[in-house]
Formats: structure tokens, C-alpha cells, sequence
């Protein structure tokens, strides 16, 4: 069955093209296994959430129909502003506009919340589909200032305030000089735009439409994960071909249900953060965390952005899926509030989760797994512009991979795990790298959700094969010390303590890394491989897990490590990178091509890799079979197994230009 909507339709019609409905919600009550639901052009504002889920051969698709462009929109218009002098104007709207719950009066929490200058709320202001700064006192819209913290700062002197009443909410608005009742000014009232309000709506297509201006609340591991879009704890969803936008936390989740958890480390005040989110684990495992009900979804060709929080996150929930071919730009841009959460990708336990062929920039942080990264793949993504790194892998046992990635950013990778192999890829920018010997996370039987078994993270266990290290303008050679969630340019290290390392007032000692040059120099104190023989886990309580390192190049005076004690290092670039970032682009020019001819790599498999130390579990595909990069960056398939480092395939003399994006 094929059901249609239009602006033009009425509900109480039959749903065909010739008598369509006119609101989604109501083909979305009705669609059955096999249906489709076909929507027309127009803004569609109301909250879409699926009463029934299809099966494996018989999915629900709703799609666009291709006569124009089909929003699906958090937000109402309001008109009816009153000016109240110096550029600012107020309003007051029924409390009955508001589905669920009133945004405005709603606090933005969860755990890893971190406290701000303010308590932010879920409502927003929008003026012509961008939302306004909220402020925290009336006053201050009368002499708005600059919020130093965003990334375009002259954005944050359009500003909001409000105050909520039994019946009424008053919102006051700064909009810059211009008129609210000649533009088109929103508020978002409804909390999510296509979200199923109960679980297991399985096997769901949403293709084509465009998604904006809705409030989920903030999405912990720990939580109800909710999002502007996503399968709430479902199964096989298919998210593709859509424009997700302007939501307040999450853009798309992939995440958890409630009754396993919901922020009970904020909400009780007792037990640790990672003590909570062990529960949350084994209370999905008592229930249905599993391959057969749980994942499983794909997530391909969208743009995402000016999310606040994630443009996707996930716990539990994103297992077994696919994420490629999405642009994801400007997440958490106006950095109003922070939190331990916020990325352009933000997944807990991606067990055979494959995230490739993205385009990841101008984000606080680009992709950040956190626990349980087992069977991961991160490949073929373009990350630049992002401000605390591109990669984050924070205490994960492994075994994920890394392949064919280019990270541009001033800050490239941030390594509180092990179980890493990074293949092919070309890094520009600094490392940091540190143990985690305070917290315990799980590893799992391979391909499966079930627990293998815990530990901390000693470190190590890494692989590097065929990279290629672009040292930046620093040519400091010294690891420098920062805090945790500290990103470039680094406050400055003035005040040092008796050991002469620098001191960061109010930092716990665990809580203290070291940002290392462009290179692999941070391994250097880490066993080899080649001496696993001699090496022993009961020797050292703080023992570091034996890494391997080998055909890596290091260009502009790149900091090889002393496993590769031939490493092949140029005082010349021989490769330039430009980035445009307002038009979402990278051109490389491979200079001197012959530079990456100079080694002797050879193309990497599963067999090379091993396994990984803590799961014993191979480095291999989802389905089990071995890897074999003998791919460039575009496909290209080596006809032999010599390879060049770095993600392209280069033959030949002469320079080589790429534009990506």
C-alpha cells in the first residue's frame, strides 16, 4: 500500500495520490509492513511518530516524493511581536503550543553535563531557520555582547530571554535591528521531528526530507539518548538522502532506551559515573541488547549540522551499523554549555560499527568512541577544521581499525585506549596519548554484545602501517601537558611545580595528558612486538601493552618512533594541503610523489595485524572474513602487493592533485 500527503490533503481522506492526507502523523498511524508513505512538498510541522515498524522484507519507507523540498519542522511561527525598544522585542505564547513539554521552561541536563556560566533551557529563537544566543537575565538583550566562546562570535549578539507562567510564556529577543514581524521567526515547540514514542518500531526507511528546529534533551550513554531523528531503541532503520539541522542536543541518535538507565549519577548523587554506566550495560544485556533485536541501522548521504550537542550519537543502541557518506559541519558551534558528549560522531559500544567516507569539520571534535569499540572501522573520512581533535578513542580494549583517513585538523588524535591499527592514513596534526588505569570497561565475545570480560587501560597494543606524518610549525619536540578536555591554542604554562613539570590549577593528577608532536615519538616507552617475548603482564602493575610501528613516512621533520629505527623521514612536505572551509572542501597536491615511493610497504592484512591483546579477537569484518587494504582512498585496487603509505595510490613522477569534498 502507497500512502500520500500533501499540504493540500485532508485526514479524513483515503491517502492515495488523489485524495491525500495532510498531516504525516496520520499515514503514520496506518502504515503496515510493506507500506509506503509518500510525502509532497511543504512544511510539515508536527511530531511524526511511526504506531508500527516493518519487517527485514517488508520495511515501512516514508519518503519524499520529489516535487520539492518536504520539511518536517520542531518549530511554529510567531508573528505577533511587540517592540520594546533598543533592538529588542517580546512575545507571549499559549502554553498549549508546546507538545510534551514546554522547552523554555525545561533545563538542558543529564550526566557529564559540565556547569557553565548559565543554565541553558531546551527552547530556542529562530530567525529565518538560525537560532538566536540565549542570555540569562532581560537586561542584557538591551546591550548584547559578544559570546567570546563561539565559533562565530558576531552570531552570539542575536539573543533570546524567557520567562514561563502557568498559562503563558513571555519571550523576549534581540534580532539585531531588524523587524521579528517582517521575517520568519520560530520557536521550537515539540521535542523530536520523526521518533517513535514507543520501542521496537523495527525496520524503518526515512529518505529525503528535510529535519530542523526541534529539543531533545541532552543525550548521555546513561539516558533516554534522544534525538531529532532517530529509531528509539529499534532495529534495521535506514536513514539516508536527508538535511538534519538546528536541533538542540542530538541530531540523529541511535541510542539507548530509559528503563536501563537515566541519569541516576546525576539524579542520586551517589556511585560513580562508570560505575553507572557498567549497570546500564548489564541491564541492556538482561534485556534485549543483542544483534537480533537491537542496530543494525545505516545512516548514509545526509548533511548534518548546527547541532549543539552530536550530529549522531549512540549507546548500545548503534551496534552492528553503518555511517557513511554524511557531511557533519558546525556541531556545537555556539558552546553556550559543554559536556562529555559532544562530537560530530558520538558513539558508546560500536561493536562492528563501520563509520567511512564522511566529511567531518568545523566541529568541536569530529568522532569520538567511548567504550567498547570492538570491530569498529573508521576509513575513508575527511576530518579539518575541528577544534579539540578529529579522533577521540577513549578507554576502548579494541581491536578497531583506522584506514585511509585524513586528519587535518591542528589537533588530530586523542588515545586513552589500545587495540588500535591505523593503516593508509595521512596525519597533519599532534597526538595525545595516555593510560587509564582507574577505570574498568568491557570487552565482548567477537560479533557479539555478550561481555567477555573487564579491565583498564594500560595502553599500547596499537598497530601503525603505511601512514604518512606532515609535521605542522611547531618544532618543539617536548610532550607539553594539558587537562583532559583541553584543546589548541593551550593556555599558557607558566606557573611549574618542584618536579618541573608544569602545574594546571584545580586538575587532578589523573586527569593531566601530554600533547606530543606530529609523529609516533609518544610510543617510544612502549615494548615492541618483536620483544612480546620477554615482555610480562605480572612484571609491572603499570605495564603498557607491546605496540608495532613499520613503513611509515615522516615529512617536514615528522618525530618517527624508535620502533622504526629505518623510518624514512624528509625535511620536505612533498605534500601540500589547502582548506576551505566555507565551501566544505580539501584540495591536496602530492608534490613529489616520488617521496611516497621511497619505502618499501606492502599491502596490510588481518594476518598482519594479530589480534587484539585483552578480547583475543582478530582484527577482521563484521562478518568474520580478513581485511586486505589494498585499496586507495577512491577505490583504486593495488595490482600488487606494493603499496605507497598514505590513503592514495600514487604512481608516476609527476605531481598529483585531489579535491575532496
Amino acid at each position: 500500500m502507497e500512502y500520500h500527503v500533501s499540504k493540500q490533503g485532508n485526514d479524513q481522506y483515503v491517502g492515495t495520490d488523489r485524495q491525500p492526507f495532510l498531516t504525516i502523523s496520520r499515514a503514520a498511524a496506518m502504515a503496515m509492513p510493506g507500506d509506503t508513505i509518500t510525502v509532497h512538498a511543504g512544511t510539515y510541522r508536527e511530531w511524526v511518530s511511526p504506531a508500527n515498524g516493518g519487517t527485514e522484507e517488508k520495511r515501512i519507507v516514508y519518503r519524499s516524493a520529489g516535487d520539492g523540498e518536504v520539511i518536517i519542522s520542531g518549530a511554529e511561527q510567531v508573528k505577533d511581536w511587540r517592540e520594546e525598544g533598543d533592538n529588542v522585542w517580546s512575545t507571549e505564547v499559549d502554553n498549549t503550543i508546546f507538545t510534551i513539554r514546554n522547552p523554555f521552561k525545561e533545563e538542558l541536563y543529564g550526566d557529564w553535563v559540565f556547569e557553565g556560566a548559565f543554565v541553558p533551557h531546551l527552547g530556542e529563537v529562530y530567525m529565518d531557520g538560525k537560532s538566536l544566543y540565549e542570555t540569562d537575565v532581560v537586561e542584557k538583550l538591551y546591550h548584547p555582547e559578544v559570546w567570546q566562546q563561539a565559533k562565530y562570535p558576531q552570531d552570539s549578539m542575536l539573543q533570546w530571554y524567557a520567562e514561563v507562567g502557568e498559562t503563558k510564556t513571555k519571550i523576549w529577543a534581540n534580532f539585531g535591528g531588524k523587524d521579528p514581524r517582517c521575517e520568519n521567526v520560530e520557536i521550537n515547540v515539540r521535542p523530536y521531528c520523526f521518533w517513535p514514542e514507543k520501542t521496537g518500531c523495527n525496520y524503518i526507511t526515512v529518505k529525503g526530507f528535510t529535519l530542523c528546529q526541534a529539543s531533545p534533551q541532552w543525550a548521555p550513554p546513561t539516558a533516554l539518548q534522544e534525538g531529532l531523528i532517530g529509531p528509539h531503541w529499534s532495529k534495521g532503520w535506514i536513514i539516508e538522502d536527508n538535511l538534519v539541522f538546528e536541533s538542540k542536543c542530538a541530531g540523529i541518535s541511535l541510542g539507548k532506551e530509559i528503563s536501563t538507565g537515566n541519569n541516576e549519577w546525576s539524579n542520586q548523587k551517589y556511585k560513580g559515573g562508570t560505575q553507572r554506566e557498567q549497570e546500564v550495560i548489564f541491564r541492556a544485556l538482561q534485556s534485549n541488547w543483542n544483534k537480533k533485536h537491537i542496530g543494525s541501522h545505516i545512516v548514509r548521504n545526509n548533511v548534518i549540522h548546527d547541532c549543539e550537542q552530536a550530529g549522531v550519537v549512540g549507546h548500545l543502541g548503534c551496534a552492528f551499523s553503518q555511517i557513511y557518506k554524511n557531511r557533519i559541519y558546525n556541531i556545537h558551534h555556539k558552546r553556550i554549555f559543554h559536556g562529555a558528549e559532544v562530537a560530530g560522531i558520538k558513539l558508546h559500544a560500536s561493536l562492528d560499527t563501520h563509520v567511512t567516507d564522511n566529511l567531518i569539520y568545523g566541529c568541536y571534535r569530529a568522532v569520538w568512541l567511548d567504550w567498547q569499540a570492538q570491530g569498529t572501522r573508521i576509513g575513508r573520512n575527511v576530518f579539518f577544521d575541528n577544534l579539540s581533535e578529529d579522533f577521540f578513542v577513549e578507554v576502548c580494549h579494541g581491536p578497531y581499525v583506522v584506514d585511509h583517513n585524513l586528519f587535518l585538523s591542528k589537533m588530530n588524535f586523542r588515545n586513552m585506549s589500545e587495540g588500535g591499527a591505523f593503516v593508509h592514513n595521512l596525519f597533519a596534526g599532534k597526538f595525545v596519548l595516555r593510560s587509564e588505569l582507574t577505570r574498568y570497561t568491557p570487552y565482548h565475545i567477537p560479533h557479539e554484545t555478550a561481555v567477555a570480560g573487564y579491565t583498564n587501560i594500560a595502553g599500547g597494543d596499537d598497530r601503525y602501517y603505511n601512514n604518512i606524518f606532515i609535521r605542522d610549525e611547531d618544532g618543539n619536540n617536548d610532550a607539553v601537558p594539558m587537562t583532559f578536555f583541553e584543546h589548541l591554542p593551550l593556555a599558557p604554562r607558566d606557573s611549574v611545580s618542584d618536579d618541573g613539570k608544569s602545574v594546571m590549577d584545580g586538575v587532578p593528577d589523573n586527569s593531566i595528558c601530554y600533547l606530543h608532536p606530529v609523529g609516533l615519538r609518544c610510543y617510544d616507552e612502549y615494548a615492541d612486538k618483536q620483544d612480546e617475548a620477554a615482555w610480562e603482564y605480572s612484571s609491572n602493575p603499570k605495564w603498557k601493552i607491546p605496540v608495532s610501528m613499520k613503513n611509515n613516512l615522516y615529512l617536514n621533520n615528522a618525530v618517527p618512533t624508535s620502533h622504526e629505527a629505518e623510518a624514512k623521514v624528509y625535511l620536505e612536505k612533498g605534500i601540500d594541503v589547502q582548506v576551505f572551509v566555507e565551501k566544505g572542501k580539501v584540495k591536496i597536491c602530492i608534490e613529489n610523489p616520488q617521496i611516497l615511493q621511497s619505502t618499501d610497504a606492502t599491502v596490510v592484512t588481518s594476518e598482519q595485524l594479530g589480534k587484539s591483546y585483552h578480547a583475543e579477537m582478530a582484527f577482521e569484518q563484521p562478518d568474520g572474513t580478513n581485511y586486505r587494504f589494498d585499496e586507495d582512498f577512491f577505490g583504486k585496487v593495488s595490482a600488487t602487493d606494493n603499496v605507497v603509505p598514505g590513503p592514495f595510490a600514487v604512481e608516476g613522477e609527476e605531481k598529483v592533485e585531489f579535491i575532496l569534498g
